[in-house]
């Protein structure tokens, strides 16, 4: 199947990624087209951040609950997130969440900060600026990364060698690489459109 593809008239819109409750801050900065599905946006949430796809999510929009609908439970109101456009559901200005791993319960805000025109020889989605590395999956949400962090930096803490065993080694809270954190978003790539196809941003 062909990747999509960019045109003039694909709007591009500028989201935050916030993880809500840790410290130091981890957050990251994406272009998306905003012709992206929510399944699709979960994608970049998930690659961007760095964390597995190894658990639940759930966006909630406007008080709407977005996810994959459990046919065993369809009393949970949950709307099928991969018929809901991004363009359609927020603007400008906008704030809605996203939550991973619902044992964990990472909780993100994401914030709409810009609508953009498309750049010609431009991939998207891409990641534009961010900080903080993700925490480790099941470390044990909020709490659990706060006293992983604690004893990962204290060498005389008598559960850092262990610690630092499950995690494969030293974890740096600070580390963030922008390169690689675009680079992981590859894969779910939509074709620029070309140089003669260019529009300004708005």
């Amino acid at each position: 199947m062909p990747a999509p593809r960019v045109s003039a008239k694909t709007k591009i819109f500028e989201l935050e990624i916030v993880l809500a409750g840790v410290a130091p801050p981890v957050r990251r900065r994406v272009q998306v087209p905003g012709e992206i599905d929510l399944s699709v946006l979960h994608e970049v949430v998930q690659s961007v951040m760095g964390w597995t796809n190894s658990h639940l999510h759930e966006f909630e929009i406007a008080g709407r609950r977005y996810g994959i609908p459990d046919p065993d439970w369809p009393s949970q109101h949950v709307t099928d997130e991969s018929r809901a456009k991004l363009f359609r559901l927020v603007k400008l200005g906008d704030r809605f969440g996203y939550v991973y791993d619902f044992g964990d319960n990472w909780a993100h805000e994401l914030t709409v900060e810009k609508v953009l025109a498309a750049e010609a020889g431009v991939r998207y989605p891409r990641c534009v600026s961010g900080q903080g590395a993700c925490p480790p999956e099941d470390v044990g949400g909020v709490w659990g990364y706060e006293e992983f962090a604690a004893v990962m930096a204290d060498p005389a803490h008598p559960d850092h060698a262990e610690r630092l065993e499950w995690a494969g080694g030293p974890f740096d809270p600070h580390r963030f690489e922008p390169a690689e954190a675009d680079r992981a978003l590859e894969w779910l790539a939509w074709r620029p459109l070309a140089s003669s196809g260019a529009s300004s941003t708005s």
